[in-house]
């Protein structure tokens, strides 16, 4: 049992910094002349204010609220595994957790999906865009806290 918790203690961590790192960095799209843009800047040789439509505006604005919930989200879930397993008792440990990593992973899932749909395929005059590795930890980071979120629900019984 505790090798399984450090396992899901060690994931979680990574997890949070994969959010912190997608989130942040730069490199959600790329192109073939070597421009990145994600969900703050725009980058070639230096990074500017990502331009998008003004209809655009507000998708640009969930997806990094969302995205910015979801950071949020995970670190309290790791403070409350922290806090639940030093002071519940067996049976009762890791529902908060498990809740809390599970509106994580919603929060991802919101983010990403608005990101995908509204700005994959729109940026016009850049030649061959392609998903960069913040898009690609993104959905891994939605992977990982799903898993997260049902094993601490699974766990609340041992």
């Amino acid at each position: 049992m505790l090798v399984l918790l450090a396992g899901i203690f060690v994931i979680h961590i990574a997890t949070v910094i994969m959010l912190f790192v997608s989130t942040i960095s730069n490199v959600w799209m790329v192109s073939s002349n070597g421009t990145s843009w994600g969900l703050w800047l725009q980058c070639n040789q230096n990074c500017s204010q990502l331009v998008v439509d003004t209809g655009d505006e507000g998708s640009l604005q969930a997806a990094q609220a969302f995205m910015i919930l979801s950071i949020i989200f995970s670190v309290i879930a790791l403070v409350m595994f922290i806090i639940q397993l030093f002071t519940l008792e067996k049976g009762k440990r890791f529902y908060i957790t498990g809740a809390i990593m599970l509106v994580c992973w919603l929060c991802i899932l919101i983010g990403v999906s608005i990101y995908t749909a509204e700005f994959t395929s729109q940026m016009p005059g850049l030649p061959n865009p392609h998903h960069g590795y913040c898009f690609i930890l993104a959905w891994i980071c939605f992977c990982f806290s799903f898993v997260i979120g049902i094993l601490y629900l699974v766990l609340r019984k041992k």
